[in-house]
């Protein structure tokens, strides 16, 4: 199983995912894909088996991922503040892979819900979803 990390700006998001998949001992190769270097470094800190770094690499991940895990801005060009390009955009909207979005409320992008979560239960909640997902496929 392939787990593709998508983060930009800090990558404080996908560091802290990565930890929590790593505390799980989910059983899966942790790919770490930055939108920018300072993303990608705190990743692969926390636990990533790979990092790189920019949009070629979200784009040949995208087709190789069995699950692709960030903000919902991945799928939303321009969002990240500009950091997701197009390509990234629809690299990961076509793949293949079982997507686990992540809701942010920024960059002019606002998720309605239906309950107020922290990002500490969202990103509890991605990772008990992801270690379900693993078990089952």
């Amino acid at each position: 199983m392939q787990i593709v990390m998508i983060d930009g700006q800090g990558g404080r998001m996908g560091k802290t995912m990565i930890e929590q998949l790593r505390a799980a001992q989910v059983e899966a190769e942790i790919w770490a894909v930055g939108t920018n270097s300072i993303a990608t470094a705190a990743m692969v800190k926390a636990g990533a088996d790979y990092g790189s770094t920019g949009e070629n690499p979200v784009v040949v991940a995208a087709k190789q991922a069995d699950i692709i895990v960030g903000p919902i801005g991945i799928v939303i060009a321009d969002a990240l503040w500009g950091e997701i390009t197009p390509a990234m955009a629809v690299a990961v909207g076509q793949s293949r892979a079982e997507k686990v979005l992540l809701p942010v409320n920024k960059c002019n992008n606002h998720v309605v819900t239906t309950t107020s979560a922290g990002t500490g239960e969202i990103l509890a909640s991605a990772v008990s979803y992801i270690l379900q997902y693993c078990q089952t496929n």
